[in-house]
């Protein structure tokens, strides 16, 4: 792995430079891998070493970048030591760099692969809260949760994977005024069997029509008001049929997060800390946090000055809670009891102001950890409405794209091949939606793209996909060759270095993406990946090569002596990419191209079937909460 070769070069420098190893150890970094020339494996930036103060700041830096070159020994391990611009670059040896990527494979801890990098050490540890998805019950999963749900089950993998202990957290929006409306307007418009049919779809036509109607009639606003107040007084026939909406609602959920291949630890919601509230305004009376506005509303100033310039309201005029004051008190509710290290919200970014607000009143009622809370934002996704404006709904956009790859697939002969061709397709079409959305910023809005998405060329899922299931047919159909030691010195094909290469900046990605949490490093890694992965198949082939040849190139999953690209990349794709999606292990075995050549067809204009929803060119916001309580 890296961390052998760079606290090897790190020894030299402490050597030279009379420091302890340990403060080089970040300073040495991969170099990222050139395609049409054979770049250094490692660099070192002299500049850093002047900010640290191990080298003099003044002076010429090209002077000092020439001579601690010149004084660093080459050895068996670091072969070539060259001084560029301001940098000193290093090569390994070949044998070597071979032998220690492949190293971990088949010891019986893959899927840990680079967690044990010295760069990672840095990292604190322990127990972290994330709270995701989090819709509001009574209505369908619309395609604007999707953002929350998957950045929310990656980072709590990711989390988990380096070693933390993680709290997964669906915090229902299921309180609010919104419920008294539904509570009312069902009483109105609501029929039973139609609940039975059609659940949440009869709930979701409730709430359109109620909301419509309520604009025109100042009654049912009035009952909507008065089915709320029932709601905060407990009364048995109000929350009955809260409750029955609710548990409708998570059973639906469920269905889509077993697609998505998400779950939860918690499913909580604004409803368990109603009472709690309460108890969170008067601290704040206690405090003297909270004033009464002109309206009679309550309020907590958050001005610096105190001069009422940023105040945040906590209380309706009529005593009842908001929906920060009910996040206070989750808050507080879950510090006490889980003892988190770190709680990380994940939502759009138009809700920056509210959490915000709320780690401020957190802080000024004395809890010190509200500097350990952090929100996750993200962009808007454009073009995932239909043509009259509609909402999308999640299940159909998935439904969609898994009927029209079982379409495309059903004319292709190689489909017979599949054992579950259904199964596929919905792991594709998952796997493509999620890479389209994590390739860039998460805090940048993007285009939801149906046909760039779906290409098998290119940075997509599917191209992910397609590079997995083609490595693993390679061990099926080359079972063969698995005996004897392997050679790592018959490693000498360029394209064969540069997957290793490659590979040698995993541990600086997960890292970048553990400070930062954005999936992009890791999936960005793995298109690259997935290019040099094609680049080598092509150029170092299994079947027709001499054994000893083949052992490099080809590796068994279960004798830990055979090592070579396939296991390599086999082992890390399993390890890395399941922290978003499942990988596939087949997807066709002749025709590489005909089913990827079909689902394009499917999405173009002129093919396929016709979809069951048209995209047009509207966007959609991401709001997995209600922020608001009108």
């Amino acid at each position: 792995m890296a961390c052998f070769f760079r606290r090897t070069i790190a020894a030299k420098l402490g050597r030279t430079l009379q420091h302890p190893e340990d403060v080089f150890i970040p300073a040495i970094t991969a170099m990222p891998v050139l395609k049409k020339q054979q770049s250094p494996d490692f660099r070192l930036s002299v500049s850093t070493l002047r900010t640290n103060g191990i080298l003099p700041s003044n002076g010429d830096i090209q002077l000092q970048t020439e001579s601690l070159a010149k004084q660093l020994k080459r050895d068996s391990v670091v072969e070539v030591i060259s001084a560029g611009k301001g940098v000193i670059n290093f090569q390994v040896n070949r044998g070597l760099l071979a032998e220690k990527v492949l190293e971990p494979f088949g010891k019986g801890e893959d899927d840990k692969y680079g967690l044990s990098s010295d760069l990672l050490t840095c990292l604190k540890r322990g127990t972290t809260l994330v709270e995701y998805s989090s819709p509001n019950i009574a209505k369908k999963f619309h395609a604007g949760h999707l953002r929350s749900t998957i950045i929310g089950n990656f980072v709590a993998n990711l989390k988990e994977s380096l070693g933390n202990s993680v709290v997964r957290m669906n915090y229902l929006g299921d309180w609010g005024m919104q419920f008294g409306l539904l509570g009312a307007g069902f009483e109105k418009f609501g029929s039973a069997e139609k609940l039975k049919e059609n659940p949440l779809h009869h709930l979701f036509e409730v709430y359109v029509r109620v909301n419509k109607e309520a604009e025109q009639d100042d009654a049912l606003k009035h009952a909507a008001r008065d089915f709320f107040r029932q709601l905060e007084q407990h009364d048995g026939k109000a929350v009955s049929l809260w409750r029955q909406f609710r548990e409708i609602s998570v059973q639906e959920y469920r269905d889509i997060y077993k697609r998505l291949g998400v779950h939860f630890d918690v499913y909580s919601g604004e409803s368990f800390h109603r009472d709690q509230a309460q108890e969170v305004v008067r601290q704040l009376q206690n405090r003297g946090l909270l004033k009464t506005s002109e309206k009679g509303t309550g309020i907590v100033d958050l001005s610096p000055e105190g001069d009422l310039s940023n105040v945040c309201a906590v209380l309706r005029s009529d005593g009842t809670t908001l929906y920060i004051t009910r996040d206070v008190a989750a808050a507080i509710n879950r510090k006490d009891k889980y003892s988190f290290d770190e709680m990380i919200y994940v939502t759009d970014k138009s809700q920056a102001n509210h959490f915000s607000q709320l780690f401020q009143i957190l802080g000024a009622m004395g809890h010190s950890w509200a500097d350990r809370c952090r929100h996750l934002p993200f962009g808007l996704v454009q073009g995932m409405k239909t043509r009259t404006g509609d909402v999308v709904f999640l299940e159909d956009v998935l439904d969609e794209a898994r009927a029209r790859m079982l379409h495309n697939m059903s004319q292709s002969h190689t489909t017979k091949e599949l054992e579950d061709p259904e199964d596929t397709a919905e792991k594709v079409g998952i796997c493509a939606l999620i890479v389209q959305d994590f390739k860039g910023q998460l805090l940048s809005d993007y285009k939801f793209d149906w046909v760039r998405m779906l290409q098998s060329q290119g940075d997509t899922g599917v191209f992910l996909q397609y590079t997995h299931a083609r490595l693993c047919s390679l061990l099926r159909t080359n079972k063969g060759v698995d005996e004897g030691e392997f050679n790592p010195s018959l490693l000498r094909e360029v394209t064969g270095i540069n997957v290793l290469q490659h590979l040698l900046r995993y541990d600086e990605v997960l890292l970048q993406a553990s400070q930062d949490l954005q999936p992009k490093h890791l999936v960005n890694f793995l298109l690259k990946l997935s290019h040099f992965i094609a680049s080598a198949h092509r150029d170092l082939p299994v079947k027709g090569s001499p054994p000893d040849v083949a052992q490099v190139e080809k590796l068994s999953t279960e004798k830990p002596n055979i090592k070579g690209f396939t296991g390599t990349k086999i082992h890390f794709f399993n390890a890395d990419f399941q922290n978003f999606v499942s990988p596939l292990e087949k997807l066709h075995t002749t025709n590489k191209n005909a089913l990827f050549t079909l689902i394009r067809r499917g999405y173009a204009s002129s093919g396929g079937p016709a979809p069951s929803w048209p995209l047009g060119c509207g966007s959609l916001a991401s709001r997995p909460y209600k922020k608001c309580d009108s």
